[in-house]
Formats: C-alpha cells, structure tokens, sequence
C-alpha cells in the first residue's frame, strides 16, 4: 500500500509540473569566444513522433552554471583533461607504448568521440568509447583495463570529447547495430522501479518542468563527460544512467553492462545534429 501510495503521489507531482514550466534559454554557447556549440536544433528523422527538436542540457541550466561552460578557465572539468593529456603521453604496460606511440596527439583524434558508441566490425559487437579505450590498452599496450566511468576512464573519455566539441554528433543505429539500438529503446521507453518511470517520462515528456528543485533536461549525452556541481567531479554516461535508475527506485545494472550499453547507443543517436560539447557543466 505504501508503494502504490507513493507511486501515485509522484505521479500527481509531475502531472503538477507544468506549472513550473522552463523554457530554454535563447542564449548562444560559444566557447573561450570562438567555437560556436550547437546546442538546439531538428531532431534526427528516427525520432519522429517523439520529439521535433532537440536540446543540450546546457539550454536548461542557470545562467552562472551556463558562463562557466563558456571559457575553458572557468570549466571546472578541464583539470582532469589536462591529467588525461598527462596520461596520454605516458608509457604503460609490458608493450612499452604510450597512447600517443599510436595515436599521436589527441587534437588528431577530433571527430572520434562524435560517432561512439559504434559498431566494431572485428568484435563483432557494439562498443562505447570506454570499452575501445581498454581495448587498447589491454591489447596493444599490455596494461591494465581502466575501471568502467571510474576516473581514468573518465577523464580520457573528456580529453576526446574536447578535441571533438563543436562537431556533430552522428552515430549510426542501421546494421549489424540496430538490434542494439532497439534494445535501448526498450529500455529508454520501459517503466522501471516503485515509482514506475521510464527515461522518456522525465526526459520527453516532462523535460523543462521542475524536479527537486531543477530543471528536467531532455537528457542527451552530447556534453559527457559532465562535471556536476552536485559532486564536485566528472560524471560518465554510465554513472549518470545508474543514478537515473536508482532514482526510480529501481535495481539498476552496472556500468558497461549490455543494458547501459545499448542505452547508450540509443540515447547517443537522441543527440544526433547537437555538437559534441564535453566536458561540460552541469548541476
């Protein structure tokens, strides 16, 4: 009985939502003056029915949360990709190689972060950025596999989202990837937990309402890595659906688990035309 009754008091509250109604902010994100972020704009055809535009989180925040994304002095997430170009550059594991002794510098890596999660055709798999990045060191390097979202992972993951801002995130959902992306659809659209809310709930249906006094975005993944100024660091995709999840009152999966990873894909390809932005700030 104490569940239904909650149930139903939550969803009396976001039925009430509207009154506290949010609109995007007008304001433009352009970067230390120059690189301009598209942050709204027509959402991608496979979305049809389901949203006309598509906005980044940033549309949502307060205006200081806002500045602080705008130049890279005041971001406070640009301290840990500065560790990762530190990290980049180092030599580890029993093959003596570092990841620029393949890749050379991380600005020649722009463009990547913009297309993951993607196929990997010789995996015979979809894998996530994270997931490529182990590969690596695991297989080339012969060094330890980093702890999924944990801080390694993470701040890599925000050194190859900076040197790609600014461009379009495009990831594919048709071939051998489409059945993953199907899956995290279900998943996206699934009621979950005590409180009965599905991804779409908060993040379609009610986004722009207020929910423990913030703003629902509609949830895109394009800024990740985020630094939350909940937590005071960098937060991965993972962790954040985790938290999402949790919230509902649900049991959640666990970080590069087959769930969050088609969800990731699914959630990714919802941002398809917004710019890569990470990292980002948020709250």
């Amino acid at each position: 009985m104490k569940i239904k009754a909650l149930a139903a008091v939550t969803a009396a509250l976001i039925a009430a939502a509207p009154l506290a109604m949010a609109e995007a902010t007008d304001d433009q994100l352009v970067v230390n003056g120059d690189l301009e972020i598209v942050t709204q704009t027509a959402a991608a055809a496979h979305l049809e029915g389901s949203v006309d535009e598509v906005f980044s989180g940033w549309k949502f925040r307060d205006e200081g949360t806002r500045a602080m994304q705008m130049d890279d002095f005041d971001n406070p997430g640009m301290i840990f990709v500065d560790q990762a170009r530190e990290a980049w550059a180092a030599v580890e594991g029993t093959e003596g190689k570092s990841c620029a002794s393949c890749h050379g510098e991380p600005e020649d890596m722009a463009g990547v972060k913009a297309v993951y999660p993607k196929w990997n055709e010789e995996a015979g798999e979809v894998r996530t950025l994270t997931m490529q990045m182990n590969d690596c060191r695991t297989n080339r390097m012969g060094a330890d596999a980093w702890k999924y979202d944990g801080g390694d992972a993470v701040n890599m993951d925000a050194l190859l989202s900076s040197v790609s801002r600014g461009m379009p995130m495009n990831v594919a959902i048709d071939g051998p990837a489409q059945s993953t992306w199907e899956l995290g659809k279900e998943l996206y659209y699934t009621r979950t937990g005590q409180l009965e809310l599905s991804c779409a709930n908060c993040h379609e249906q009610n986004y722009g309402n207020y929910i423990r006094a913030d703003h629902l975005s509609q949830g895109q993944i394009n800024a990740f890595p985020a630094y939350r100024l909940k937590n005071a660091k960098l937060n991965g995709v993972h962790n954040r659906f985790k938290g999402c999840v949790r919230d509902t009152r649900a049991e959640t999966y666990k970080e590069g688990s087959p769930e969050f990873i088609a969800l990731e894909l699914y959630v990714a390809s919802r941002g398809n035309g917004l710019s890569v932005e990470g990292p980002s700030v948020r709250n």
